[in-house]
């Protein structure tokens, strides 16, 4: 008589439940992609186009949205992040945009490992144009905070393309934070710019100041440098056309009067001179002295006359 005892509990068969999305595909860039409609907005961004396997196979993980990949060439080991725009390409092949598969290194037909992963939310990144060219935009980072809305993620090291005005601008994730890979979608996120790849700052010209010539230092020339426009020098006409008088002659030019900028040779260290532009008043003579003016010292009259017969 046999016996047969089974107990389920002495060797417990470890169940795995997959969360986490793996698998290979074969690379190409969007111009590969069969159809009648252009796709060139794949290439304006940073999301993938994957079979509809793929989405069967998601559908049925716990995995977050949204939905978010690491990109890894194993033979290079090169890796980046992406997000999917649709699942419909052929199976066991997948669609990236040409910038993507430069970072890769791969090439038409390549082998890419595909994972899904969850990134941490961005709060800053810090970008390198490659060409001083992308100074002549006007408002830089506006022109990328439209370009990265077709972004879904950020990884530092990675040299992204936007396209503006029908001209392909390249720039490096030079940081990018909380970490090295990020979500950028629905964020707040501060951006940063690095000297682009080869730009040198203008040189500057200081030229030295010109010191003073001998005819400069020399007072006897002063009137002579001075020739410019003089006001009220010239002669007045009448309105009846007489000529009355004497042609003014020119007002001299003192020495006191000269233009701004010629500097006081006769300086003394410790003295401080204020040059007004007001000529000292002429001297009173005698006979203005005796012709001042004094107030009501003048003669009263009176309008009834001295002497008159009252009524």
């Amino acid at each position: 008589m046999f016996e047969f005892s089974f107990n389920m509990f002495d060797h417990p068969m470890p169940r795995t439940f997959q969360n986490r999305f793996s698998t290979q595909y074969r690379c190409y860039s969007v111009s590969m992609l069969a159809g009648p409609n252009d796709r060139s907005d794949v290439e304006k961004g940073g999301k993938i186009i994957m079979p509809p396997s793929a989405l069967d196979q998601l559908s049925r993980l716990n995995i977050t949205y949204p939905m978010l990949f690491k990109l890894t060439n194993k033979n290079s080991d090169r890796m980046t992040h992406c997000g999917v725009l649709e699942f419909v390409a052929d199976e066991g092949i997948c669609y990236l945009p040409h910038w993507m598969m430069q970072n890769l290194l791969l090439e038409e037909g390549g082998l890419v490992q595909v994972e899904s992963v969850n990134l941490m939310v961005a709060t800053y990144s810090k970008f390198q144009p490659q060409s001083p060219d992308f100074l002549d935009i006007t408002n830089p980072k506006a022109v990328l905070e439209n370009a990265l809305r077709n972004f879904a993620c950020l990884t530092t090291g990675d040299v992204v393309a936007i396209n503006y005005n029908e001209k392909i601008y390249e720039l490096r994730v030079m940081e990018t934070k909380p970490d090295k890979a990020v979500s950028i979608i629905e964020c707040d996120m501060n951006v940063d710019f690095d000297a682009p790849l080869g730009y040198k700052e203008p040189e500057r010209c200081y030229k030295a100041p010109e010191e003073p010539t001998e005819e400069e230092g020399d007072p006897n020339t002063w009137t002579d440098m001075d020739m410019r426009f003089r006001a009220f020098t010239g002669s007045g006409n009448r309105l009846d056309g007489k000529k009355k008088g004497i042609e003014p002659s020119p007002v001299p030019i003192d020495p006191s009067d000269i233009k701004r900028g010629i500097p006081n040779y006769e300086y003394k260290v410790g003295r401080i001179t204020f040059i007004r532009n007001s000529r000292p008043l002429p001297r009173k003579t005698t006979e203005d002295e005796d012709s001042e003016f004094i107030a009501f010292s003048g003669e009263g009259k009176s309008l009834r006359k001295k002497g008159g017969r009252k009524l």
